[in-house]
């Protein structure tokens, strides 16, 4: 449904994005992180049809972003990270405007105004200016006009930035509906927590360069090379410490009463060694368990905090 094939975008001495290549599936969220100046935008933005790639192609549904961008917009939604609106114009006024500007005429208009408004709960803002807006519903807005033409395409820059704690959950219930229904839907954030629990995969960028492109498991089974752990000891922690101190592939050791947290390197076959000397040096291990990674975790992990 959605596809980036070797992508490359140059701005002058700069390579804002450096032949990236990923697909998503339709019906699926993914998720495309990394830090600012990565890329991000510039890749969505010739999805979108806004920006041409300096080689490489983009393709909506099969049709190229470079060489069909007509046929590319009328299957494809974009929200921007800002978005401009109109002094003295209502909800229903600009949603109006960019029906029409979308070929939507007649009964049709007034069912997709209809739909959209009742989707993203703007029913009630109809009438009211959009200066008046707070920004969670100004973010509704936005998103309600990518909808208005009935995309299958969804791609969302940062949808979620500056909105509190209720407007964020909302909105990732309004992203998990519309996969639900069909959509294909791109979206970037910062907020990695919440890409985690909506999307189906994610993509993370830095310096233009696509550095993973898994499921959130797949990234967690992929770093477990590098493991945190923790034990629990019943008693003195010595003896398990002096244990932990023999092993080469143990490192990092914290102890904090009777807690012991170390890094294991290897894998999970050299967990499982740890556990064993452990267990032959007769240490009183209550609990033994690995420190699940969050998307945070591996973002640090897997990017370096270069920018260009």
């Amino acid at each position: 449904m959605l596809e980036l094939q070797h992508v490359t975008r140059v701005f002058g001495p700069t390579r804002a994005v450096d032949d990236v290549s990923f697909l998503v599936p339709k019906g699926s969220v993914f998720g495309y992180i990394g830090p600012n100046g990565a890329g991000k935008t510039t890749s969505m933005r010739i999805l979108a049809t806004l920006e041409l790639p300096t080689s490489g192609d983009a393709f909506v549904e099969g049709l190229s972003s470079v060489n069909d961008p007509d046929r590319v917009r009328r299957r494809l939604g974009f929200m921007p990270d800002h978005f401009s609106t109109y002094s003295d114009t209502s909800c229903a006024e600009y949603l109006d405007f960019f029906a029409r500007s979308n070929g939507l005429v007649g009964r049709e208009r007034t069912r997709r105004m209809r739909w959209v408004m009742d989707f993203t709960g703007l029913r009630a803002m109809a009438e009211k200016p959009i200066n008046g807006l707070s920004k969670g519903m100004r973010q509704r807005l936005c998103l309600g006009r990518a909808l208005i033409h009935d995309p299958s395409v969804l791609i969302l820059d940062e949808p979620a930035a500056g909105l509190d704690p209720r407007a964020r959950i909302e909105l990732r219930q309004i992203i998990r509906s519309l996969a639900a229904e069909g959509k294909t839907i791109l979206v970037s954030s910062h907020i990695l927590s919440e890409l985690a629990e909506i999307c189906d995969r994610v993509g993370i960028i830095e310096q233009g360069r696509l550095l993973a492109n898994d499921t959130v498991s797949a990234l967690r089974m992929k770093s477990q090379f590098h493991q945190d752990l923790i034990i629990l000891i019943d008693g003195p922690t010595d003896g398990a410490l002096d244990s932990l101190s023999q092993l080469p592939c143990v490192s990092d050791v914290r102890c904090t009463d009777q807690t012991i947290s170390f890094r294991v390197e290897g894998g999970p076959s050299k967990q499982i060694q740890v556990l064993h000397h452990l267990c032959d040096a007769r240490v009183p291990v209550m609990e033994y368990r690995v420190v699940d990674e969050s998307l945070e975790d591996l973002f640090m992990k897997l990017t370096s905090g270069h920018v260009q």
